[in-house]
């Protein structure tokens, strides 16, 4: 006969915390705990902000952005004050809220929603490059920086997207993020110094 150590409830959450991307079992414990000390009242508001994310937050259908169930566009994209004509790529919405952070960017984004993995099963039909391809067409733009991440999948989508466009046989420069950033890190986890010098910097792609 097996014997419960925690209760149930308690097992349970740590099982749903651990569930979730770079969560350790440990820190799982941790979060499950922090959770059960809390008072009830501050509980369900946690319980209900979960609750009502699938139904408050959609895609944005030309940036493939996060936005607010009541917006039709992403307001980095609707703001007059945002260059059309110029599309930092990136592959996760979390990318554009690092580099918005710096402060230096003024265009808009367009969120691949992955990088292309084999071994993964993610290929570029997965990725929304042809919607990108339309954005160009229709928004007269000038230069894409391409700001995937510093990795063997990143690299690997970046000169993907670098041969797509050149074939579709569109004119604008291709540029990519300078070095700043260390082989490895995700976007939204480098600095804002580090990816400012990142914008500033950045290199035409030939």
């Amino acid at each position: 006969m097996s014997t419960h150590i925690l209760p149930k409830a308690l097992t349970t959450l740590i099982d749903e915390f651990g569930s979730l991307p770079g969560v350790g079992p440990r820190t799982a414990e941790r979060y499950a705990y922090a959770a059960l000390r809390r008072e009830a009242g501050q509980s369900k508001r946690l319980a209900q902000a979960l609750n009502e994310l699938h139904q408050r937050v959609k895609t944005c259908p030309v940036t493939f952005a996060l936005i607010d169930e009541s917006d039709d566009l992403s307001p980095l994209y609707t703001d007059s004050r945002r260059n059309r004509q110029l599309i930092c790529v990136v592959e996760e919405p979390l990318d554009i809220m690092a580099l918005e952070r710096t402060g230096q960017f003024d265009g808009t984004y367009h969120v691949l929603g992955g990088a292309i993995s084999p071994i993964d099963g993610i290929g570029p039909e997965q990725l929304h490059i042809p919607e990108l391809i339309e954005r160009i067409k229709n928004d007269g733009v000038t230069e894409i920086i391409i700001a995937t991440n510093a990795s063997v999948e990143g690299e690997s989508t970046a000169l993907f997207l670098q041969r797509y466009i050149q074939e579709a046989g569109l004119t604008l420069t291709i540029s990519r993020l300078a070095r700043g950033i260390p082989v490895g890190v995700d976007l939204e986890y480098a600095d804002q110094i580090t990816l400012s010098h990142a914008l500033e910097g950045r290199r035409t792609l030939s």
